[in-house]
């Protein structure tokens, strides 16, 4: 394998740079501000994900501060890197120079790493982890190849601290050596097994913390793949979102590339059966999955490294001058320069176009931190409550309020150091969330008094924004620092 050519290095220096500026400049997400709160205290797991993302948010705070782009700077840094790795996954299964750089350019050019490489979410390390282990498989078949399968290992277990959609990464690399002519030989060695228990090993940690905690991360998680009912129509939505956030154009290219490794039209010199079989169980839940419930487009993310590598090497096969050819030179282009426009437009809040904007989503939080906590100096309160987990740390991260930031409906979400237990709930609140939240039949199922407050907007000013409700609340029935009875919460829940 060659060293990537200077050109894309500087390519992904370019695009790292563009989007540590977006990082910085663009405010945080609610998922984002969510994940931060559990970077301020340090476990093994937590109520939604496994614990990657907040020691990343962690490591990338004591770097850049407790800003935006302290929280997003190990993603942003490991999109440019997961670049690198598929070119070297490219190149070690036999694509020239030339097809591995436009693999990495275009796994840049889809929009979800396009528009959301910058995000600190778990995707983020799952990706890169992913990535990883597939390029320390492609060197098992070489010198110290031993060594090579226990660093997939590492890489995998990584992968499974990040997100749960790593787990399928052991049957994905068990099918790619049955299928491979000669590989179900490795296993009657020791080191494929050797990374099963590395992989294992690193997962435990996970599993020891939700065995402590009452197994909440796996009941959320896990029982999503429960069947419900049957809504193929969920399976349209699906690849409708793939096509989106791949580019519809890679979209196109990938899927060529997977009939042709199986129709076993690929060119022989190319393995493309380690970045497909590896791949396939994870495509299948998800595709079983939408029979039933909806699967979100963004879950298919660690396998965009595969799918960017899957489609370069189509496109090398395609004939010049024709449409296809066409297309293939504005891929990279394309995606960019829409990537390019929609961070623009995430960082600049004067190119919203109204409430409907998906940008709406970024807008106003400080705003409306501020005006709550003018809202509880106001009214003596002692503490500052939401109905979900996007509002609470939406308004904790602020920096605006200064008295614990609490959320009433689901505590189980926020580790024991999270400040929020330090409220003191028998003294009085203010409760901000919209108003579909924020019925005052649940809310007095908690409280013994609830007084409405004028309703607060959080947007820009001079726009219109979206409107919150604004209560007082005293005489919590469910006493100092605890959440609501199990009661009101199934009542507020609902």
């Amino acid at each position: 394998m060659t060293r990537p050519p200077r050109s894309l290095i500087v390519f992904l220096i370019a695009v790292t740079l563009a989007r540590l500026a977006a990082a910085a400049f663009i405010p945080l997400s609610e998922d984002e501000a969510y994940y931060r709160l559990w970077a301020h205290s340090l476990q093994f797991g937590y109520y939604d994900h496994p614990p990657m993302i907040a020691w990343w948010i962690r490591a990338g705070m004591s770097i850049a501060g407790d800003t935006p782009l302290g929280v997003r700077l190990l993603p942003v840094l490991s999109s440019g890197l997961a670049g690198l790795v598929v070119f070297d996954i490219a190149g070690r299964i036999g694509a020239n120079e030339r097809t591995a750089v436009r693999a990495a350019m275009w796994f840049n050019a889809t929009f979800l790493i396009g528009v959301g490489g910058f995000l600190a979410i778990p995707d983020a390390p799952n990706i890169l982890f992913w990535a990883l282990t597939l390029a320390c498989l492609t060197r098992v078949g070489g010198p110290r190849g031993g060594a090579w399968w226990l660093a997939a290992g590492v890489a995998a277990g990584l992968a499974t601290l990040s997100k749960y959609s790593a787990l399928f990464i052991a049957p994905g690399v068990l099918l790619w050596l049955i299928a491979k002519p000669g590989g179900w030989r490795e296993l009657r060695r020791p080191w494929p097994w050797g990374a099963v228990v590395i992989a294992a090993g690193l997962f435990a940690v996970n599993i020891a913390w939700n065995a402590d905690h009452h197994w909440v991360t796996f009941i959320k998680q896990f029982g999503r793949a429960a069947p419900t009912a049957f809504a193929p129509s969920n399976l349209v939505w699906f690849i409708g979102g793939q096509l989106v956030l791949l580019n519809p154009y890679i979209a196109y290219f990938a899927g060529r590339g997977a009939l042709d490794v199986w129709r076993r039209k690929a060119p022989a010199a190319l393995d493309l059966g380690l970045v497909l079989n590896t791949g396939l169980p994870f495509i299948a839940y998800l595709l079983v999955h939408c029979l039933h419930d909806r699967a979100e487009a963004h879950w298919t993310a660690p396998l965009y490294p595969a799918l960017a590598i899957l489609a370069a090497c189509a496109a090398e096969i395609v004939a010049d001058g024709g449409y296809l050819a066409g297309a293939r030179r504005r891929i990279a282009p394309l995606g960019l320069a829409i990537s390019a426009l929609a961070l623009i437009h995430l960082a600049v809040p004067a190119s919203d176009i109204g409430l409907s904007d998906p940008a709406q989503a970024f807008r106003g939080w400080r705003g409306l931190a501020a005006q709550a906590e003018a809202l509880r100096l106001a009214n003596h309160a002692g503490w500052v409550g939401a109905m979900s987990y996007g509002t609470t740390a939406e308004l904790a991260a602020s920096g605006e309020i200064h008295a614990p930031v609490i959320e009433l409906r689901e505590r189980d979400r926020y580790p024991p150091g999270d400040p929020s237990w330090s409220a003191d709930l028998t003294k009085p609140g203010v409760v901000i969330d919209l108003d579909r939240r924020t019925l005052d039949q649940g809310l007095s199922g908690c409280f013994a008094q609830v007084t409405p407050l004028p309703p607060l907007t959080r947007g820009d000013p001079g726009k219109p924004g979206e409107t919150y409700a604004a209560l007082v609340v005293s005489g919590s029935r469910a006493g100092a620092g605890g959440d609501c009875d199990s009661a009101a919460t199934r009542q507020l829940a609902r």
